[in-house]
């Protein structure tokens, strides 16, 4: 099953102007195509689908993940560009000054222009380029 097949993100936005505005000013991307119904990025080699829905932001967990191999690097040019990182104190997630220390990453959560909740994580067990090579090993 899945042989020949490609997988993407789908967000969506109450608002598909702002959202791709929202993408544009802070991940510095514009749409690689504008049909569907909404407009695909591509970011870390992954198609994301932005379209229009009424439901936008009404996910309560993470919807998008974002690896990078430096947390702190990207974490200060997004809140640069006036994104808030979220703090939580739950019994197994702790942050501080939006970041959380897990076993193998370390991990942060923020809200796009849609409501929708997007992690940024760094890998400490592991290289960025040994993950990468763990998830294709994995996918045959």
């Amino acid at each position: 099953m899945f042989e020949n097949s490609m997988a993407t993100a789908v967000l969506a936005a109450s608002d598909l102007e702002r959202a791709q505005r929202f993408w544009h000013d802070t991940f510095g991307l514009d749409p690689v195509s504008t049909d569907m119904g909404g407009a695909t990025y591509v970011i870390g080699g992954v198609a994301v689908l932005v379209y229009e829905s009424e439901f936008a932001g009404t996910n309560k967990a993470t919807a998008f993940g974002i690896m990078t191999d430096d947390l702190d690097r990207d974490m200060a040019e997004l809140r640069s560009k006036g994104v808030v990182f979220h703090d939580y104190d739950m019994p197994e997630i702790k942050t501080e000054n939006g970041v959380v220390d897990m076993d193998g990453e370390r991990g942060a959560w923020f809200d796009d222009s849609e409501g929708n909740i997007i992690a940024l994580s760094q890998p400490t067990s592991v290289t960025l380029d040994e993950a990468r090579r763990m998830l294709a090993a994995a996918s045959g």
